[in-house]
């Protein structure tokens, strides 16, 4: 049975009150076909099904078909060095530029929105590859605000269509340990990353002032007014000259004068002015 305009609308708002996230009418069949899994999971003959069952435990804040219904509808799209540029940027620019400034201090990064981990774990063999005496310096944060992909990426084990999606095959079999189905991260790398469970679109809780901040690819799931309530807890937690890197299709321009458009060589990212 085809998903109602009210059952849409239910379901719209569902997710907007509990991750900020905005979805237009025409992700009606993202909806419908993400949803049918969870429905039929859930013993409902459909997604009408799905939404009278919702209704009904609708004073259940934290009921576990809530957050399967929530999760199903987030986008989770990522890989290992996705993007390329910004990793070249930490690696040619941002890093060794840091690090003169910052002789003897810890180096705070935050991946926001990390997904599955390849991220923040990208960004972790890349700092063990290039700058080795950064070892005991570095504290990596990752946040994502689904359980299922933090638990994921707490793993660190990847199938193999995953590993070679962006990862260099000598970073593969210098870092990752081959099992029988699935690569495990060495757990030197994951002993680098603190993974914790983050709604961007609320209170961050207690953060260590920034020096990098990757947010990418997240901002463009929100309304205008959430991306500038974002961007405003992003300015307490970033110092003053940290840098922010957002997606390719996202900007601070027009949403938050604070910050300035910070142009390299290999791409762009935001400081603060």
């Amino acid at each position: 049975m085809p998903i109602t305009i009210a059952d849409f609308d239910y379901i719209r708002k569902l997710v907007y009150d509990r991750t900020g996230v905005s979805l237009s009418e025409e992700k009606m069949y993202l909806v419908e076909s993400r949803l049918g899994m969870v429905a039929k999971a859930a013993g409902a003959n459909s997604v009408s099904g799905l939404v009278a069952e919702l209704k009904q435990i609708k004073q259940q804040r934290f009921n576990p078909l809530y957050e399967s219904t929530v999760e199903a509808m987030m986008t989770n799209e990522t890989f290992f060095f996705r993007d390329v540029n910004p990793f070249e940027m930490l690696k040619t620019s941002i890093v060794p530029e840091l690090l003169r400034q910052r002789q003897g201090c810890t180096f705070n990064i935050w991946c926001a929105a990390c997904s599955s981990g390849q991220e923040p774990y990208s960004i972790a063999m890349l700092l063990r590859e290039y700058f080795p005496q950064m070892r005991n310096q570095v504290q990596i944060i990752a946040s994502d605000i689904s359980t299922a992909m933090l638990k994921l990426a707490n793993s660190g084990c990847y199938a193999q269509h995953e590993v070679v999606r962006g990862l260099p095959t000598a970073l593969l079999h210098k870092y990752f340990d081959r099992g029988s189905k699935e690569w495990q991260i060495k757990e030197e790398i994951r002993r680098a990353i603190e993974f914790r469970q983050i709604n961007l679109t609320e209170p961050f809780g207690l953060m260590p002032q920034m020096d990098i901040i990757f947010m990418r690819n997240v901002l463009i799931y929100f309304d205008v007014q959430t991306k500038q309530s974002i961007l405003a807890r992003v300015r307490r937690v970033l110092r003053p000259d940290g840098y922010l890197f957002l997606g390719g299709g996202e900007t601070t321009v027009n949403l938050d004068p604070a910050f300035k458009l910070v142009q390299f060589e290999k791409g762009i990212c935001y400081q603060l002015i």
